[in-house]
């Protein structure tokens, strides 16, 4: 086994290395997720903790981790006897973003439990992480059926495994933690609220730290056990300092007036639910137990606001996580007043002015040799790192003709538009596909592993042989090749590329910004779907690729906001150029079937015969069989219908506007998918 990074051989990084303590010490917190840029060591921190945690008792020969003074009685393994175990280190099982569920949550053998009735199960990574740490690398990659799983034990402590009447249920606690780039996509929001904490990473810009790090690693890469080794001391001092923390955790006093606080705090920051009151009020005693305290100070609620909130006030996908903390500090002075058996200390500090600001300080120093870094202070202001204010909303782009970026219209809730068909993509909440999830629709011969039985085609396909193989009681003989594997329906994220009209006829600001606006609004439809997306302009004499396909549906907002417009409208280009993204985004993830929304008033000028070279590179699209809607952005008394010229070669529909709305296009899917249809079936016939 390779020898970790010493925990505290880590430079900077104060809010990830205290958030990760605080779940160490109080694994009620309900772990941490940890954002940033990559290269900024939070892989490293996570694998780094698992040698801090201290060891856990254990039932000898139990697959599922059972205490031995409290076994659990519906443990697979048990019944077990309380008495003496044995003592193992905590184990950090890592979550793959593409394991299957069975890897998840365990199998079971099907094909015995059905013929010999015997409940033969296979643990999965829940059952390893009881007790230990979860760890999920880029966890906003997750597929939407494993973090389905996750919430369900996360929720309920246990895991549950069904297959056709036989169950088996075992104990499933486990400190979450995630790491994630944002650029990438975002979580969903439930999987995000049950994180307890949250921390902001980014790579120092301090010369000498950046200098540190590179030294400490080149150091561990040439020898990891000898770096290891001068670490040893320093080690062995913070997982002494968790054990007496836990000790002195439920001596930890919660005054109303801290509870005030935290009541008070997450009231004035509008968080939904009563989930982060509980967790602040839980970081606020772990930090208080870390400190070596028995009383909750105001500045151990202001550090765990810090750390619990931030997450939880987003009000949409496009909010930057982060906290006024003007706004914490005045609040927490408002409701700072004495407690009902008043603490010498209990309020001394009112706001809790740490260390730089409290930008993630702990309120008391570090254990010696856990942050050699000088400059520590500086990295843990971390919050604003990274945000998209404005992105270029004052800013006058060069370039005759040009205007400057107009801001988008206030969103709004849109129709669903889908890709007609059967796909068998990602898994995601847009377009009809095969799945591993959904309603069942028929049965099949299993290819490799039995996933999902089809009982009633298993019972049909084994009946006609039960003389034959002498069947004398009242079992069913069943052979492996009378399993039949449901399939089933459910639904598919879809490739949503953006082809936006940026040219001087969709200048005017006011239609720009509803352009805008529009856009924006199917980009949240996009992010709710799971959608991937990208995002082509059109302007000029040229088309762009404003952003590649992605999964960050932020980014595509970011984007959007800066775009200037101004020029002719080379819609021939655009459409092209959407035509080259698509093709080689096919030999990427060619399962994944793309949706082409064009934003465009219809008008091709540029170029000789703009509109007869529009019109052809709208028929190579529709050729391929690529699902489009063109939303028409044309308005006025005396409209031109030059958008709904182009859905008719592409194939697709055209909506305007205020169609889009989902209050105002009732069928239009229909219209989407008997479009398409008809379009496929015309390519057929010829």
């Amino acid at each position: 086994m390779s020898t970790p990074y010493p925990f505290t051989a880590l430079v900077g990084q104060d809010d990830l290395r205290l958030a990760l303590l605080l779940n160490a010490v109080s694994p009620a917190v309900g772990g941490v997720l940890v954002r940033g840029e990559k290269g900024t060591a939070k892989s490293t921190a996570v694998r780094a903790l698992s040698a801090l945690v201290p060891e856990v008792e254990v039932v000898a020969g139990c697959r599922f981790s059972c205490a031995p003074a409290a076994p659990d009685p519906a443990c697979p393994d048990g019944p077990h006897e309380t008495g003496p175990g044995t003592s193992r280190a905590a184990r950090m099982v890592e979550l793959p973003v593409g394991a299957s569920e069975d890897r998840l949550v365990g199998a079971l053998d099907i094909e015995r439990a059905l013929a010999e009735g015997v409940k033969a199960f296979e643990p999965g990574l829940l059952a390893d992480a009881h007790r230990g740490i979860l760890y999920v690398d880029e966890v906003n990659l997750l597929h939407d059926h494993l973090v389905d799983l996750l919430l369900d034990a996360a929720a309920m402590g246990a895991s549950y495994v069904e297959r056709e009447g036989v169950s088996v249920r075992h104990a499933a606690r486990f400190l979450l933690v995630g790491t994630m780039n944002p650029e990438e996509g975002e979580l969903r929001p439930q999987l995000l609220d049950r994180f307890g904490l949250t921390v902001e990473v980014a790579a120092s810009r301090e010369p000498d730290q950046r200098v540190e790090v590179v030294k400490r690693r080149l150091a561990y890469d040439d020898d990891p056990e000898g770096f290891a080794g001068k670490w040893e001391q320093e080690e062995s001092a913070v997982r002494a300092r968790i054990v007496a923390a836990r000790d002195l955790l439920p001596s930890v006093r919660l005054g109303d007036a801290a509870l005030r606080q935290i009541a008070a705090t997450c009231a004035a920051f509008e968080v939904d639910g009563m989930r982060a009151d509980i967790v602040m009020a839980r970081t606020a005693t772990a930090l208080a137990a870390w400190a070596g305290r028995t009383d909750v100070l105001a500045e151990d609620v202001r550090q765990a606001a810090l750390l619990a909130l931030p997450h939880r006030r987003r009000r949409n996908p496009f909010d930057a996580p982060g906290l006024d903390e003007d706004k914490l500090d005045d609040t927490l002075e408002e409701f700072g007043g004495q407690d009902d058996e008043p603490d010498p200390d209990g309020d001394g500090d009112g706001g809790g002015d740490g260390p730089g600001g409290g930008g993630g300080q702990p309120p008391q120093d570090a254990p010696e040799g856990s942050g050699p870094d000088a400059g520590g202070d500086r990295v843990a202001d971390i919050p604003a790192q990274g945000e998209p204010a404005d992105s270029g909303e004052q800013k006058a782009p060069a370039g005759g003709g040009e205007q400057a970026a107009a801001r988008a219209s206030e969103p709004f809730r849109t129709k669903m538009l889908s890709v007609p068909g059967l796909g068998e993509g990602a898994a995601g909440r847009r377009s009809r596909a095969r799945t591993e999830h959904g309603r069942t629709t028929g049965a099949r011969r299993p290819r490799g592993a039995l996933t999902k039985l089809h009982l009633a085609a298993t019972v049909q396909a084994a009946a006609p042989h039960q003389r034959a193989r002498g069947r004398s009681g009242p079992g069913l003989v069943v052979r492996r090749d009378d399993l039949r594997q449901a399939t089933r329906e459910g639904r598919e994220g879809n490739l949503v590329l953006f082809v936006v009209d940026a040219s001087g006829s969709m200048a005017a600001r006011q239609r720009m910004s509803a352009v805008k606006g529009a856009v924006l609004s199917l980009l949240l439809d996009a992010y709710q779907r799971r959608d991937k997306v990208g995002l082509v302009t059109f302007r000029g004499s040229s088309a762009d690729v404003a952003l590649p396909p992605t999964s960050s549906v932020d980014a595509a907002a970011v984007r959007l906001e800066s775009l200037p417009t101004g020029g002719r409208t080379p819609l021939s280009a655009g459409l092209l150029k959407a035509h080259d993204v698509l093709r080689v985004e096919r030999l990427r993830d060619p399962a994944r079937r793309p949706l082409v929304v064009v934003v465009t008033d219809g008008r091709a000028t540029g170029g000789p015969e703009p509109v007869a070279l529009a019109g052809r590179a709208a028929r190579l699209l529709a050729a391929e069989g690529t699902a489009s809607v063109v939303v028409d952005c044309e308005s006025g008394p005396v409209r031109l219908g030059l958008a709904g010229q182009l859905a008719g070669e592409l194939g697709g529909t055209a909506v305007t506007l205020d169609e889009l709305r989902a209050d105002s296009i009732a069928g239009l899917v229909k219209e989407v998918r008997q479009t398409q249809g008809l379009q496929s079936n015309s390519r057929r016939v010829a």
